[in-house]
């Protein structure tokens, strides 16, 4: 929902970056990859003790999901890297999760609940993306949803920075993806049925 209506707000910044790596004559893929990197370590680096800094290079790591997006768009998208974003991008997710529940090992039972929703809510945004007319500036279809990659962020930054409330938070991921899947499936039944 955040990434649906908030990102005029994020544009102007986000914009002046992708200009900036284009003259620097970097490609989106080559930023794609570099996000993927630095997002793959939150985890870990939250596992060795270090939370803030976990959550610093989730969203920097973020921040250049957005930037290679800009990118593309203003040079050529690439189909490969289409499928590069939305799979590290989901790398990245389950790296947090995994760290938090390799730490945590009592709430792992969550954890899972919570990847299992994920899993549910992308296949059904990936499928309708797949299936329908794309209609919008990305190169696939894009389902709005309560639950886009901005709230997953404030998610994983509460789960690394508020141990005492883990669990809960957790669990309200697990509610608030749940919530968006079902959100996603009426809105394909709609575009579909």
């Amino acid at each position: 929902m955040l990434d649906t209506y908030g990102r005029k707000y994020a544009e102007p910044v986000i914009r002046k970056t992708a200009d900036r790596f284009l003259t620097f004559g970097w490609t989106a893929n080559q930023v794609t990859i570099g996000a993927f990197i630095i997002g793959s370590t939150s985890g870990l680096i939250y596992y060795l003790g270090f939370p803030v800094i976990a959550v610093i290079v989730l969203w920097l790591s973020g921040f250049l999901d957005a930037v290679d997006g800009s990118m593309a768009r203003a040079t050529k998208t690439s189909p490969f890297g289409t499928v590069m974003d939305v799979t590290f991008d989901r790398i990245v997710e389950i790296s947090v999760i995994l760290g938090v529940a390799f730490l945590y090992p009592d709430i792992m039972w969550a954890a899972l609940l919570l990847m299992a929703s994920i899993v549910v809510s992308m296949t059904i945004f990936l499928t309708v993306g797949n299936v329908s007319e794309n209609n919008g500036v990305k190169s696939f279809r894009y389902q709005a949803g309560l639950a886009e990659r901005t709230e997953g962020f404030i998610f994983l930054s509460v789960m690394m920075l508020a141990p005492s409330i883990v669990l809960w938070t957790i669990l309200a991921f697990f509610a608030v993806e749940l919530f968006t899947a079902g959100q996603r499936f009426m809105e394909a039944k709609r575009l579909l049925g």
